[in-house]
């Protein structure tokens, strides 16, 4: 009996104690949690332009984007070390900035994908989603993966003291490899909001070529199959797709034209800025430019000076990726 007693009593001992400290520490375990905030914040990894009449394909995408998440930050991040660079540069320049009213003072203060998410965190952002404004995914792309997937492999000793919760990875302009969302869809999506383009092609009687930019270094077939895409959707309009790097190239190109006897092309940049490559290497004045070698081989040519960002259509892709992004991960 007393045996028995006495192990009634450790029981209730157990039970007092668990009471009084247990359940104490099963509430701590989420206050700890709470170190890192639930706000959500927009983070658009933007290759960049040092052309100021560049920035207007980036700021519209940055503003539409903002339209369609009001309530949710949306900042800027240049991915191009050498861009990056130019703006640091100009910051330091104190003649630079009331020279270019124009200029916003993010741009003139604007960091790397990294240094945006660390100062995020910083500032007590627990989910951040990472927007690319590329056209494809490529090289750049790739790289932007490898950062976000690094990231969100930190493991802390205490959970509470995690950097964040998540950080997410939207998807370009005409989709990426996975499961969740079928990258011709993506391709179908961007051939239908390009269709002023093919209208203003049609009303002069000539043919559409894009100037996309391409990689060595990952395939560029998806442009190919956007080229298939337009030619289907728009039988009335000869359409053809070039770029600075990979394939389809301006060899490609020029033996089409040729074969189809066209004599009159409209010069559109398929990218998501009007900067260095659509002003220089599409239709600068050098005899290499696309520009200068089409006129060399007697082909009339005009030329669409917006980068694609400037459609408001266009840069709603982006807030419709990020919207997706954030339902696939249940937010």
């Amino acid at each position: 009996m007393r045996l028995r007693k006495l192990s009634e009593n450790l029981v209730l001992l157990l039970v007092a104690l668990f009471l009084a400290f247990g359940a104490a520490g099963v509430q701590a375990a989420p206050m700890g949690k709470k170190v890192v905030a639930d706000k959500k914040v927009v983070v658009l990894a933007v290759f960049g332009t040092s052309h100021e009449n560049g920035l207007s394909g980036i700021l519209n995408i940055q503003a539409q984007v903002q339209k369609d998440l009001p309530g949710i930050p949306v900042r800027l991040a240049f991915t191009s070390n050498i861009i990056r660079r130019i703006w640091q540069e100009r910051r330091q320049d104190p003649g630079y900035g009331p020279k270019h009213p124009e200029v916003p003072g993010e741009i003139l203060n604007v960091k790397g994908p990294l240094a945006t998410i660390a100062d995020l965190q910083d500032q007590g952002y627990g989910y951040i989603i990472v927007q690319p404004t590329y056209i494809s995914s490529g090289e750049e792309f790739a790289d932007l993966d490898a950062y976000v997937q690094g990231l969100n492999s930190i493991k802390t000793v205490k959970e509470r003291n995690m950097p964040f919760k998540r950080i997410l990875l939207g998807r370009p302009a005409l989709g990426t490899y996975g499961l969740e969302h079928e990258y011709r869809k993506d391709i179908e999506q961007v051939a239908a909001i390009v269709a002023p383009d093919v209208e203003a092609a049609r009303k002069e009687g000539r043919a559409l070529v894009y100037f996309a930019h391409g990689n060595e270094h990952y395939s560029t077939g998806v442009y190919m199959e956007f080229e298939q895409a337009m030619r289907k959707r728009y039988p009335g309009v000869r359409i053809y797709v070039t770029m600075v790097e990979g394939f389809p190239g301006n060899d490609r190109l020029f033996a089409e034209l040729a074969a189809d006897k066209t004599k009159k092309v409209l010069l559109k940049v398929f990218m998501t800025v009007a900067g260095e490559h659509a002003q220089n290497d599409m239709a600068g004045p050098e005899p290499d430019s696309l520009k200068s070698l089409l006129e060399a081989r007697h082909i009339d040519v005009a030329v669409s000076p917006a980068g694609m960002g400037e459609s408001d259509g266009f840069a709603a892709i982006f807030a419709q990726h990020i919207k997706d992004a954030m339902a696939d991960a249940g937010m």
